[in-house]
């Protein structure tokens, strides 16, 4: 039987930061295990690739002021290359609610140390002409916001853990968890048996099946996300931030020579849904137009649009650290479309709580699973 320190269920990017993050503080056998013959075929492959500060909740934040300079500072950490681009995060506000939601938040992201510009509208259309902006009031911007390839940051996270002693196994899925009066003592998997004492739940919109392994009932269920990349057009500038149409909730970044279009349609259901829809397309295309006109003069593939899934909690908030009904049982689920920003910082948290039982970057509390059953909601309300 093989025997592991910690063992991680789920190699995608959550999953490949906590076996980082583990190896830097002196955790070595550590095995992640992939059922893909490949990472990056669940939602990390499929992300938008988008990192922000500009949350809501104080704890959010604070997540993204240690993973955000950890992704501008990643290949020299890891050494390898996760693609930052500091291009920022402009909200475009349309009505007066939309500046009082910008104002507050902007003063809790102050608050915490981030710079957030508060742009007037007459700021929005001397910077982005191309932009429709007869409807715009304001807006907020923070530089620091960007891109990131989460492909690339996977595979440099899980890459640095090996070379450190980490063991990825791939084309293996857990089909239980043992457990007897002090604990975990065990993963059995399709690859064989691993007896350990830590098992860490990473495994995105899959979640929920492997806290039943557990006998842990979690409330993440997954929600489908669609995206659209453009042909190469060079009619709206590639230095262009992610632009959010607070109208609608349609956003948009430069991507390669074109652009990626996005948009959360309120029928989505959830469900494990991962096909795309073509009719997506025009329902994305008539919004982005409306907000940039010359996008009517977009070009689209629709062989190369796709759809992932968000892990969805609640609340919104990812749930965190150790199940106290199960020793040895930790959790990092539900990232609600914020697990590649928030990567680094959960593999901190995690590495934190499994090594030392204590976090100083967030409270662990915030973010445990006890806060549904005691009422302590956090709704997280900046949902791309």
């Amino acid at each position: 039987m093989q025997t592991a320190d910690v063992v991680v269920v789920g190699g995608g990017i959550v999953g490949s930061s906590i076996a980082y993050h583990l190896t830097e503080q002196g955790c070595r056998n550590i095995i992640v295990i992939e059922r893909e013959a490949h990472q990056g075929k669940g939602s990390t492959g499929k992300s938008m690739g988008g990192v922000r500060a500009q949350f809501s909740t104080p704890v959010n934040i604070q997540m993204s002021m240690y993973s955000i300079p950890f992704y501008a500072t990643f290949e020299a950490r890891t050494g390898h290359p996760a693609d930052y681009r500091a291009q920022g995060y402009l909200f475009l506000a349309t009505s007066e609610a939309h500046l009082r939601y910008l104002d507050t938040n902007r003063r809790k992201q102050e608050a915490a140390g981030l710079k957030v510009h508060k742009l007037s509208a007459e700021d929005i259309r001397k910077s982005y002409p191309l932009l429709k902006t007869d409807d715009v009031l304001g807006g907020n911007f923070c530089p620091t916001d960007g891109f990131v390839d989460p492909y690339s940051a996977m595979v440099g996270f899980m890459t640095r853990a090996a070379e450190s002693g980490a063991r990825l196994w791939r084309n293996a899925e857990v089909t239980a968890i043992h457990k007897d009066g002090r604990g975990v003592t065990g993963v059995e998997t399709t690859r064989g048996p691993v007896a350990t004492r830590t098992v860490v739940n990473a495994a995105g919109p899959w979640a929920a099946q492997i806290g039943k392994f557990a006998g842990v009932e979690l409330l993440v269920e997954p929600l489908r996300r669609m995206l659209v990349p453009t042909e190469p057009f060079d009619e709206f500038p590639h230095t262009a931030p992610m632009i959010i149409d607070m109208s609608n909730g349609f956003h948009f970044r430069p991507e390669s020579l074109g652009f990626l279009l996005a948009w959360n349609d309120p029928e989505e259901t959830p469900g494990f849904k991962t096909d795309f829809e073509p009719a997506f397309i025009e329902k994305v295309l008539t919004r982005a137009a409306a907000r940039v006109p010359c996008f009517e003069n977009l070009a689209v593939n629709p062989k190369r649009a796709w759809a992932g899934l968000y892990e969805m909690t609640p609340d919104h908030h990812p749930i965190l650290g150790p199940v106290a009904e199960v020793p040895g049982f930790f959790l990092a689920n539900g990232f609600s479309g914020h697990g590649v920003m928030h990567a680094p910082a959960t593999g901190k948290i995690l590495a934190d709580l499994i090594l030392h039982q204590k976090c100083d970057l967030v409270d662990p509390n915030l973010l445990s699973l006890d806060r549904y059953r005691e009422g302590r909601l956090i709704e997280e309300t900046a949902v791309l």
